[in-house]
C-alpha cells in the first residue's frame, strides 16, 4: 500500500505499555496509603468498592469523560467526604495515584521501535489518558503530547485528531495515527481523514462493520520496519 506519511500520532495506554498492571498497582498503593492516612476511608472504600465508586462517578459526570484526572479527583473527594476524612488529604492522595500512574513498563519492543520511528518522522502523542510523558521518561521521543483533557474532547472525536494535525502543520491524509483501540484509534482516525494503523498485539479479528484500517501490525517493531521500507521506497522513487 502506497501513501505519503509525513508524521505519526501515537496512542499511549495499551500501545506503548499495558495499562492493566498499572491500574492494579494504583489500587493497591492508594489503598495502602489510605490505610495509613485515613483508616476510615480505607475501611469504607476497600479496593472493590472504590472501583465501583469510580465507575459511578464517571457515569454521573459524562461532561468530564475527556478528563480522567478530574474524574479521579472527584472519586477521591467523594470517598474522603463520605468517610468523614480531612479533605486536605485530597491532593496528596491524588499525587499517590499520579506517581503510580506514570510508572510505566513498556512492551518489550516499544522503546527501540519508538526510537527508530521518531528518527524517521515526527511523532506526537495523542491520548485520552492522563499519563505525563516527561514523568514517564519518554518525552524525548515526541514533538508534543496532546491529551483529551487539554483539548476538551476525547478520541474518537475528529476534533482532537484535527488539532494534532494543525500542530504538526500537515493535512490529515499525511498523518498516520497508530493505536490499539479499534474504535477510539483506528476508526476515529479514519473518520477524521487520517491514515490509520491498528496495533493488534493479540491478533484479534477486526471487530467493526466498517472498512479496515490502512495498516495492521502486531508490534511497534513491525510498524518501524514498514516505515523504513516505505520511506526508503519513496526516496528511491524520488531520486
Amino acid at each position: 500500500m502506497t501513501f505519503d506519511i509525513r508524521a505519526i500520532t501515537l496512542d499511549l495506554d495499551d500501545t506503548l505499555w499495558p495499562f492493566a498492571p498499572i491500574g492494579e498497582r494504583i489500587e493497591r498503593k492508594l489503598h495502602a496509603w489510605l490505610e495509613t492516612h485515613s483508616p476510615a476511608t480505607a475501611h469504607q472504600f476497600p479496593i472493590k468498592v472504590m472501583r465501583e465508586l469510580r465507575t459511578q462517578v464517571t457515569a454521573d459526570n459524562p461532561h468530564l469523560i475527556h478528563d480522567l484526572s478530574a474524574l479521579r479527583k472527584l472519586t477521591l473527594e467523594h470517598a474522603l467526604r463520605h468517610s468523614g476524612a480531612d479533605l486536605a488529604l485530597l491532593d496528596p492522595a491524588f499525587e499517590i495515584f499520579y506517581a503510580e500512574r506514570n510508572r510505566v513498563e513498556c512492551y518489550p519492543d516499544a522503546v527501540d521501535a519508538l526510537t527508530r520511528i521518531a528518527a524517521r518522522v515526527p511523532v506526537a502523542a495523542l491520548t485520552n489518558g492522563n499519563a505525563d510523558l516527561a514523568r514517564c521518561g519518554l518525552d524525548q521521543h515526541f514533538v508534543f503530547q496532546l491529551g483529551a483533557r487539554e483539548h476538551g474532547a476525547a478520541k474518537p472525536e475528529a476534533s482532537i485528531f484535527h488539532a494534532a494535525c494543525v500542530r504538526l502543520e500537515l493535512p490529515p491524509e499525511q498523518v498516520l495515527h497508530v493505536g490499539d483501540h479499534a474504535v477510539m484509534d483506528a476508526a476515529g482516525a479514519m473518520h477524521a481523514g487520517l491514515r490509520a494503523a491498528w496495533l493488534n498485539r493479540e491478533g484479534a479479528p477486526w471487530p467493526l462493520h466498517e472498512p479496515q484500517p490502512d495498516l495492521e501490525f502486531s508490534t511497534l517493531t513491525a510498524l518501524a520496519d514498514w516505515l523504513d521500507a516505505h520511506l526508503d521506497d519513496k526516496d528511491s522513487a524520488a531520486a
